[in-house]
C-alpha cells in the first residue's frame, strides 16, 4: 500500500477511572484474549501497510511490553517495520507530548524519512475491522486533501467525548465541532484519517511555529474551509473505549454471536501477542452459559453473561453475572460478582460479595494471595 501508519496510543483518558491508572487506554484487554491497540495494528497489517509508528507515553510500560515483538501483526519485515516512539529529551525540546499533533512534531523524522505519499492515522483505542485499501481509494477519488472516517450514531449514544461532523450532499465536511455539549449532527468522527505524507509535514511544522498542538482543534477544523476535507463513513461494526461504560459495552458485545462472528471468523482476522496457556478448564461442577472464557483459567463455579479473560481462577460456589474479569485474577470460594470490572491481578477473598446497583462497579482488591 502506498501509505506509512501512525496510531496514537499516549494519551491520557480520566473517563476510565481506575482502569487507566495502571496501563493506557490503548492496552485495555478486549474480548477475552485482545488488547485495544491490535484492532488499529490489524487493520493496518491486513491493508498491507508495512511501516507503522506507535506513539506511546502515558503509562506506556505494559503496551510496550504488548508490542516488544513485531511478528504477531506480520512487521517484522526488511523494509519497513513496527517503530514504538516514546517522548524524548532532545537539545531542541524536553517536552512529553503536549498534544496529538505535538506527538507527530516530536517525531516528524518517520514522517520525513518515508518515502510513501500517504499517510493513514488512527488512534489506538478503536474496535473494528477496515480496509484502509478502500478509504485511500476515496481519498483519491475525491481529491481530498484530508479525508475524516466517521459513522452514524444513535442520538442517545452521542456525548462530549466524539468530534460531530456535518457534512454536504458531496461528503465534503463543513462543521467540525470536537466534543460539543449539543451536538448538532449525528455523524461521529472515529478518529481516522488519511493526508498526504508531505502536506502533513507542512501541517505541523506550521502548527510548531505557532505553538498549536492539537490535531483535531489546530489542524482539521482550523483548516476545514481551506483544504478539502472530507467524510468517509463507515458501515461496520466501530466502538471506541472512552469511558468505563463504553468499555464494559464493547466487551458485551463479543457475547452476541454476529459480533463473535464478524471479528473471528471472518476475514481478515484480528492478531494479537500469543501466550503460551492451556486451555481452559471446567471443573465438576462448573456451569458457563452465554460467556467468553480465556485460555488459562480454571472454573468452578457459575459464570453467566460475563468475559473471563486470561488465567482467571474462580472458586467452588462463586456466581459471575454480567461481569468482565479482567487477567489474572483469583476470586476465592462462595463469591458473587455481578455487574462488576474486576481488575486485573486482583485477589478476591472468599464468601465476598461486589454488585454495580447504579451502573457499573470497578472492584480493586490487593489481598495476598497466600493468605486464602
Amino acid at each position: 500500500m502506498r501509505a506509512i501508519g501512525i496510531i496514537l496510543a499516549g494519551g491520557n483518558n480520566r473517563r476510565m477511572k481506575e482502569l487507566s491508572q495502571k496501563r493506557a487506554v490503548c492496552a485495555m484487554p478486549i474480548a477475552g484474549s485482545y488488547r485495544s491497540i491490535d484492532f488499529a495494528l490489524s487493520n493496518m497489517s491486513n491493508s498491507r501497510i508495512q511501516k507503522v509508528a506507535v506513539l506511546t507515553q502515558y503509562n506506556a510500560r505494559s503496551l510496550n511490553e504488548h508490542l516488544s515483538s513485531s511478528k504477531w501483526w506480520d512487521f517484522g519485515r526488511k523494509q519497513g517495520g513496527l517503530f514504538v516512539c516514546t517522548p524524548e529529551t532532545t537539545a531542541e525540546s524536553n517536552a512529553w507530548y503536549r498534544g496529538t499533533a505535538d506527538a507527530i512534531a516530536q517525531n516528524l523524522h518517520f514522517l520525513k524519512d518515508s518515502h510513501e505519499p500517504y499517510v493513514v492515522i488512527a488512534s489506538g483505542d478503536g474496535v473494528y475491522k477496515m480496509d484502509f485499501n478502500k478509504l485511500l481509494e476515496y481519498h483519491i477519488e475525491k481529491k481530498a486533501d484530508i479525508t475524516v472516517v466517521c459513522k452514524d450514531m444513535p442520538a442517545e449514544m452521542i456525548s462530549e467525548r466524539f468530534g460531530v461532523i456535518k457534512m454536504n450532499e458531496e461528503s465534503r465536511i463543513e462543521e467540525f465541532e470536537e466534543k460539543p455539549i449539543v451536538a448538532k449532527s449525528s455523524v461521529v468522527s472515529c478518529g481516522i484519517y488519511v493526508i498526504r505524507r508531505r502536506q502533513l509535514i507542512e501541517m505541523i511544522e506550521k502548527g510548531m511555529e505557532e505553538d498549536r498542538f492539537d490535531f483535531v482543534k489546530d489542524i482539521l477544523i482550523r483548516y476545514k474551509d481551506m483544504k478539502r476535507i472530507f467524510g468517509y463513513k463507515m458501515k461496520e461494526y466501530w466502538s471506541n473505549i472512552s469511558t468505563v461504560q463504553d468499555y464494559f459495552k464493547t466487551n458485551m458485545d463479543f457475547l452476541k454471536p454476529e459480533i463473535r462472528d464478524y471479528f473471528f471468523h471472518q476475514y481478515p482476522d484480528i492478531y494479537s501477542k500469543v501466550d503460551d496457556l492451556p486451555p481452559a478448564k471446567y471443573n465438576v461442577g462448573a456451569s458457563v452459559k452465554n460467556s467468553l472464557i480465556s485460555s488459562g483459567c480454571i472454573v468452578n463455579g457459575t459464570v453467566e453473561g460475563s468475559v473471563i479473560f486470561k488465567k482467571t481462577y474462580i472458586g467452588n460456589n462463586c456466581y459471575i453475572k454480567n461481569s468482565i474479569i479482567l487477567n489474572d485474577v483469583y476470586i476465592g470460594d462462595n463469591t458473587h460478582i455481578e455487574n462488576c470490572i474486576v481488575e486485573s491481578r486482583d485477589t478476591i477473598r472468599a464468601n465476598s460479595y461486589h454488585k454495580g446497583d447504579d451502573g457499573i462497579k470497578i472492584v480493586i482488591e490487593h489481598n495476598d494471595r497466600y493468605v486464602m
